[in-house]
């Protein structure tokens, strides 16, 4: 068994040196190698170039088309897995030993969900984004790929959902999951105008493939685990949670 965890950054910084863990420098059309044992997203068949508006995303599509790994994972670098110790209270983070353990029993390992509690995830989205991006996607679903509405739908009306685009996959479950999920960005891409978008929005492909994650595993029907988060940074909540609430109640101007 052969698991590789790719960990996505764009700048200088501390990797795991556990052997699961692959850096993979995101964006690298555009940027100066800073560390040769790194993989860069810019070789072989890759979207490089797209990093702007898909984030780690090009990582993942790297990942999928070049990595010959049994299981491909995919987190940040200031973002990990973690393991669950028992009778432990500081999350360390996932190693190769324990990687291993996990994928034997699930084809997929997910990050534990996030709760927005008074927001859906329609509606989180759209008041931190551009709801179209949400609308145009679920019009691509209906012309091609139908049979993901009702989770599509379903997700949507939820006030919880897997984010981060962190994953775990079995090969041939990451291949079914790349070949869909692209297939609709490549074409919300097509369709969706962004150059009035800010900076941030224009990530829109990240961003909505986070919620189309859910969508795909409840039609699919595959079973999955969750693990805590590790983070390296701090995440500042007081301040990410006060301007969640400014935007739920004054719109997406206030968060600034």
């Amino acid at each position: 068994m052969n698991v590789q965890i790719f960990v996505a950054s764009h700048k200088p910084y501390w990797i795991c040196p556990d052997p699961i863990y692959t850096p993979i420098l995101v964006g690298a059309a555009e940027r100066d190698s800073f560390e040769d044992e790194w993989a860069r997203d810019d070789v072989a068949e890759n979207i490089s170039q797209k990093n702007p508006t898909y984030c780690e995303l090009t990582a993942l599509y790297w990942a999928w088309k070049n990595s010959k790994a049994d299981y491909v994972g995919l987190c940040h670098y200031r973002r990990y897995f973690a393991a669950v110790m028992h009778g432990e209270k500081q999350l360390r983070i996932l190693g190769q030993e324990h990687a291993e353990r996990l994928v034997e029993k699930v084809p997929i390992v997910l990050p534990k969900k996030r709760n927005y509690v008074i927001e859906t995830n329609y509606s989180q989205y759209a008041h931190a984004h551009h709801a179209q991006d949400l609308d145009v996607a679920r019009d691509i679903l209906g012309e091609r790929w139908p049979e993901y509405l009702p989770a599509f739908d379903a997700v949507m009306r939820r006030t919880s959902g897997h984010r981060f685009n962190m994953m775990i996959m079995r090969r041939d479950v990451l291949d079914r999951y790349c070949t869909w999920l692209f297939d609709v960005l490549f074409e919300l891409e097509r369709r969706l105008d962004i150059t009035g978008y800010s900076a941030n929005d224009q990530r829109v492909f990240g961003f909505v493939a986070e919620r189309l994650l859910d969508v795909w595993i409840e039609t699919e029907q595959i079973g999955y685990q969750e693990l805590p988060v590790v983070n390296l940074e701090n995440q500042h909540w007081p301040k990410k949670i006060l301007a969640f609430l400014k935007r739920k109640f004054f719109g997406k101007g206030a968060s600034a």
